[in-house]
């Protein structure tokens, strides 16, 4: 192996080419993507993405190695634990391993760091796809003990992984999100009217960000916005933006009784996200379960009030910077919304320190922290 101060680092980049691809980068890719412009600027480091499958136009603009497809390849290490078939042309060009995506190759002979966000498919199953979810489970469950280490994002998700896991606490790192710069950015005052005017945004209005799911709880956002004084909610509506997601089916009914002060904003280009955010009186994100909750920072950066639950990991994140509620109570939602409302003062107190926490989490510590556990598994090797 060459000398410590050097190391070749193999980067898993699927997701995110999936992503690049047209289907969008989502929260994954977009670790990825910071992880790999961060690794790739370090000189330090020799960096070499790699991709399982067929990663397209996206996986060659990366650079990225192809590798045979992963439910293919992980066969003989599922069935005989041998090595992942395929693994020959990348194993004696790196020194670490690092699969960002949850595709968790089983290599002798090269440590593998593998990054595991949370374990919600294990903890919450009936949250996610159906099909063949068991199996799903089971494989996922199976290939994260062929990591040599586990990185994960919070001491919320630490615990989950070790309980549903099984694995060891000392084989489990976290190292947390970073806030991309961009949120920071104060947009001028025409660009905030213009946002206005294109998505046709009231003076004020909360807003909830993400994908319409299960765990999401946006339907207790409705209620709880509903439940508001009449005037406080015609003075306030309710924005929501995001996709589609899994068993949303409740969702998509309540916006489809026409109330004009609940509105769904089904695409919106990222880069208007922040600028969005900005114009809203506050975000609301009681989510019921995040390994992270990255929006909370986001909201935090961009110097908005933020209501979010007292539940996973959302407390860690938040501190005493946003709002803390009961996610299954859509009244004390409610009260959260009324107190934005009522008390510009609080509100004011919830920036400053919002803006203050959110100036901890940084792209660049997930990468120094990253790089740390890298030295270590190559110094063991």
């Amino acid at each position: 192996m060459p000398e410590l101060d050097k190391l070749r680092v193999g980067l898993g980049t699927t997701v995110l080419c999936r992503g690049l691809r047209g289907a969008g980068v989502d929260g994954i890719g977009n670790y990825t993507k910071e992880l790999l412009g961060r690794l790739s600027a370090n000189p330090a480091l020799d960096v070499v993405p790699f991709s399982f499958g067929h990663g397209g136009a996206a996986c060659d603009g990366l650079g990225a190695m192809r590798l045979p497809r992963f439910s293919l390849g992980s066969l003989p290490s599922l069935i005989a634990d041998q090595s992942y078939a395929g693994i020959g042309k990348l194993r004696p060009v790196v020194d670490v391993i690092h699969a960002t995506d949850h595709l968790i190759p089983r290599v002798k002979g090269v440590p593998v760091l593998a990054t595991l966000m949370d374990a919600i498919p294990l903890a919450q199953p009936q949250w996610v796809n159906n099909r063949f979810r068991t199996l799903k489970n089971l494989v996922w469950k199976r290939t994260a003990h062929f990591a040599d280490h586990v990185v994960t994002i919070s001491e919320y998700s630490k615990a989950d992984l070790i309980h549903y896991f099984d694995l060891p606490e000392e084989k489990i790192s976290v190292a947390p999100l970073g806030v991309d710069e961009r949120w920071f950015i104060q947009p001028a005052d025409s660009q905030l009217e213009s946002i206005r005017t294109r998505f046709g945004l009231p003076e004020n209005f909360f807003v909830f960000i993400g994908t319409f799911q299960p765990r999401k709880n946006i339907e207790r956002v409705i209620d709880a916005h509903r439940a508001l004084a009449a005037n406080l909610r015609q003075s306030h509506p309710l924005i929501l933006i995001g996709r589609e997601g899994v068993q949303c089916a409740g969702v998509m009914q309540r916006l489809a009784c026409t109330d004009p002060l609940v509105r769904w904003l089904q695409y919106v280009p990222d880069a208007d996200l922040p600028t969005i955010l900005r114009c809203s009186s506050g975000l609301v994100f009681p989510s019921l379960y995040e390994g992270f909750g990255l929006p909370v920072l986001e909201a935090f950066a961009a110097e908005v009030p933020v209501i979010t639950s007292n539940v996973s990991s959302l407390p860690e994140v938040a501190g005493d910077a946003a709002l803390l509620v009961n996610p299954h109570d859509y009244e004390n939602i409610c009260w959260a919304m009324q107190q934005l409302i009522e008390k510009p003062e609080l509100v004011q107190n919830l920036i400053d320190a919002g803006l203050k926490r959110a100036f901890r989490f940084t792209w660049d510590q997930t990468a120094k922290s990253t790089i740390e556990i890298y030295r270590h598994l190559g110094a063991r090797h």
